[in-house]
């Protein structure tokens, strides 16, 4: 749905192209999931605004290349030091447009925070090394070594389930490594990413090194990804979204986190109790809405009872309600066609011979946690990713049943693994066919610093601080024969 200027009556965000914030005639609204109300209003781009912020960015790829690494650095800390000043005026924006706790969304503030100091940080380590041409036959009269360069123009796409520190994982990196960035957020929490935006100006970040589009995509196509000018996508989102951007993107570099379908194993040597609260929270996290939370359990046989009606009662007890509310445990689903798509799913795991232990229905805005149980070896296994607070729970009489059924997927970002036994632990950390395997700990366990990505649909490349900005990157091999 798309309104006329004239007619809003909420705040509107425009665009940032070059040095000018851009509003346009027509608005999208942007709606609180809990509520239903009409909270913000952003600009809808057309073909013509994309142009400009390319233009604008090639102007912003000189200018960012040339800013020093101390630079860089300083006007990233002074972001950090402005969101630490502004956390509240953050968390109410996430709440008001997103699907988070108010609890939730404090912590990603938190976790923004943490991010953009790493970035600080890492900025003024883009290092190379040395490379000893003399170890070659010819090559003793040869010194040399390699850098990092920034690799250009960024086009960065990130969800709603994190809008603020997701934008805070590409702008960060591909700043501190030199580069210029057109940031497409969410059409679901694009305000998030744009009060981020303004941080960055506000710190001092040249213009034209961060162009901020916004609107529907089909208002200007696929220019933000198969433009020569762009040298980078840098996307988080859907695998079937990712497919098409992977087609349509031509020869550039590619960053990509994807779907996922996470397992998590629970061998019997472990607190029960501990285990299921551990898997509870990595479940219901954003509402489940979340591309590591917990969707499938491998139980072992001799707990699996226990264990069944410990993660069903606690389940139950998850507090639904206002994300506002401190009590609130679970926020809602992002909007109904989501909550639709997730009933489907769940219909469809039915229909395939799985059984709802507890939840799957609607409540206003949400889904209530769901357990459904079945066969680890069923046909339907780990091959759809459901984006909502819901998990299957199956038996396994050992390891190896685990392991297979957690591999059974087209996905594979993290998984996770409850086991005392140190070659369990080290088994299941080998043979799990994933980006990230997390031991004692649910799938839903990650710090900003770490590599994440995944493998098969899960992903292409790396994201942590370090590792995004060598995918930012590009690396320049420099050779001085001295004879």
């Amino acid at each position: 749905m798309i309104i006329d200027l004239l007619d809003k009556k909420v705040n509107t965000k425009g665009m940032l192209i070059g040095e000018s914030w851009v509003d346009t005639p027509m608005q999208l609204p942007v709606f609180n999931p809990f509520s239903g109300n009409h909270v913000y209003s952003i600009s809808c781009a057309e073909e013509e605004h994309v142009y400009k912020a390319l233009e604008s960015a090639e102007k912003g790829k000189i200018i960012s290349k040339n800013l020093s690494p101390l630079d860089r650095s300083e006007i990233i800390n002074k972001v950090v030091n402005l969101l630490k000043e502004r956390k509240e005026e953050f968390t109410k924006v996430i709440v008001n447009e997103g699907v988070k706790t108010k609890r939730e969304a404090g912590k990603e503030v938190d976790r923004c925070i943490n991010t953009l100091t790493l970035c600080g940080e890492e900025a003024k380590r883009v290092i190379g090394e040395t490379v000893p041409f003399a170890a070659f036959e010819g090559g003793s009269s040869k010194k040399g070594h390699y850098v990092y360069d920034p690799i250009g123009i960024i086009t960065a796409i990130t969800p709603f389930n994190d809008p603020l520190n997701l934008v805070a994982h590409k702008l960060g990196p591909a700043i501190a490594a030199g580069n210029a960035v057109i940031l497409k957020p969410s059409d679901f929490t694009p305000i998030s990413g744009i009060k981020l935006g303004e941080l960055f100006l506000e710190a001092g970040l040249p213009y034209h090194i961060l162009n901020i589009i916004t609107g529907p995509i089909d208002n200007f196509g696929d220019i933000l990804v198969t433009d020569s000018r762009i040298d980078m996508v840098s996307f988080t989102g859907g695998s079937k979204s990712g497919e098409v951007i992977a087609k349509a993107a031509g020869v550039k570099k590619i960053g990509m986190e994807l779907g996922s379908s996470s397992p998590v194993i629970v061998m019997n040597d472990v607190d029960v109790e501990a285990v299921a609260k551990n898997c509870i929270g990595g479940m219901v996290w954003a509402a489940g809405q979340n591309c590591v939370g917990v969707k499938r359990m491998y139980v072992h046989d001799t707990i699996y009872d226990s264990f069944k009606e410990k993660i069903i009662n606690l389940s139950k007890a998850v507090k639904l309600g206002n994300p506002e509310d401190d009590s609130t445990d679970m926020g809602p689903i992002i909007n109904q066609e989501a909550i639709s798509e997730i009933e489907r799913s769940i219909e469809n795991l039915v229909k395939g011979g799985y059984k709802v232990l507890c939840g799957g229905k609607r409540v206003g805005n949400g889904i209530e946690p769901t357990i459904i149980e079945g066969d680890f070896d069923n046909k339907l296994n780990g091959k759809e990713e459901i984006f909502g607070p819901v998990a299957t729970i199956s038996r396994v009489n050992s390891l190896e049943e685990g392991i297979t059924a957690s591999n059974d997927s087209p996905y594979g970002l993290h998984a996770g693994i409850f086991t005392n036994n140190i070659e369990h632990a080290f088994k299941a950390s080998n043979e799990l066919q994933c980006g990230g395997v997390m031991i004692n700990d649910s799938s839903d366990y990650r710090i900003d610093m770490m590599p994440f990505g995944g493998v098969k649909k899960s992903g292409i490349g790396r994201e942590g601080v370090r590792s995004a900005i060598r995918e930012m990157s590009s690396t320049k091999i420099i050779c001085f024969n001295l004879k």
